[in-house]
């Protein structure tokens, strides 16, 4: 791997024929201070990591109006993010302050986030909106259909969802193109495996949090480890080339607070994993990247509904360990 480590080579997703990002991207929840709660001790090294992500190829960056709440926001339009990347931000779930987070999909709430998120990142309308998780005391349709208004009146360019079923996915395609799906997902945990490939057949990007699955790697740390020796890698990295390999519409957001972390993630981007060399015993049989984009272009030139043929349904996870690399 190079010195000089470029998102680049993780090669493209294509988002709307226009927008096309890389697809290594940055996850900025970890530029908030302890338990995702306030400023970080030191802000300059917060934007010193964001600029560092953009220096070295990232230009898709995902955050939320929950992050601080507000800081991880302000941060990237101080570290002059929102000028070079991609900017993904969410709405729709609160930091209650003993630190549980409660879903909050009102459609007035809605409206109301994407104005003050508009003001912290410093933009007239909003790269990419995403409804942060489904809340079970508003409708889901109604909570989609505000996210629909937003893109319609121009406040957001793209739609996106987080932490959602097939079903759920099924049901937003109705109302509004999906661009990205965001659930947790990593070698370690695959259980939203129906949700990646539903993203597949609907074009749309899946964007896994919690990509490093921190401790949770134990659970294949021998096989991790087995292919990071021969790649002269990390298993981070390895993780991180598995979920590249494994799907050309995935687009993990490796979050960090140090600049040498930030630097190991973005290397991974020139792992190639061959489909001898399995990242868990637990690995499904790939697609390769070649097979998969050719799959996509011919979807492409087909119409389709809204509503697919059922699928599976998998429940979307959360994580208690919020401090690392986690988008909840």
């Amino acid at each position: 791997m190079s010195d000089t480590p470029d998102a680049a080579a993780a090669g493209t997703f294509d988002l709307d024929g226009e927008t096309t990002v890389n697809r290594l991207g940055f996850g900025a929840m970890r530029l908030c201070g302890q338990g995702i709660v306030g400023a970080p001790d030191d802000e300059g090294n917060a934007r010193a990591v964001a600029r560092a992500a953009v220096d070295h190829g990232v230009d898709f960056v995902d955050t939320a109006d929950s992050y601080g709440p507000g800081t991880s926001e302000r941060l990237l339009r101080e570290a002059g993010v929102v000028d070079d990347a991609v900017v993904a931000t969410k709405a729709g779930l609160l930091r209650e302050a003993g630190g549980d987070w409660l879903p909050h999909g009102d459609p007035d709430y809605i409206r109301n986030q994407v104005l003050v998120s508009k003001d912290r990142l410093g933009v007239d309308t909003i790269d990419l909106y995403q409804f942060h998780r489904p809340d079970p005391d508003t409708p889901f349709a109604d909570s989609v259909a505000a996210f629909a208004e937003l893109k319609d009146e121009g406040h957001v360019d793209h739609v996106g969802l987080s932490n959602v079923t097939v079903e759920q996915l099924d049901e937003a395609r109705e109302h509004v193109e999906v661009a990205t799906v965001q659930n947790q997902y990593n070698v370690a945990n695959r259980e939203d495996e129906a949700v990646l490939r539903a993203c597949e057949d609907a074009d749309a990007g899946f964007v896994p949090w919690f990509p490093l699955a921190a401790g949770d790697l134990g659970a294949v740390g021998d096989a991790l480890d087995d292919v990071a020796a021969g790649h002269d890698a990390t298993r981070r990295q390895v993780a991180l080339a598995w979920l590249l390999g494994h799907s050309d519409v995935t687009l993990p957001i490796p979050g960090t607070s140090s600049v040498e972390h930030l630097r190991e993630n973005v290397a991974a981007a020139e792992l190639s994993l061959s489909d001898e060399e399995p990242a868990g015993s637990r690995t499904p049989a790939s697609r390769t990247a070649t097979a998969s984009q050719a799959a996509r272009q011919e979807r492409r030139s087909i119409p389709t509904t809204a509503n697919t043929a059922s699928r599976a349904t998998s429940e979307p996870t959360t994580s208690a360990a919020l401090g690392a690399n986690t988008s909840p």
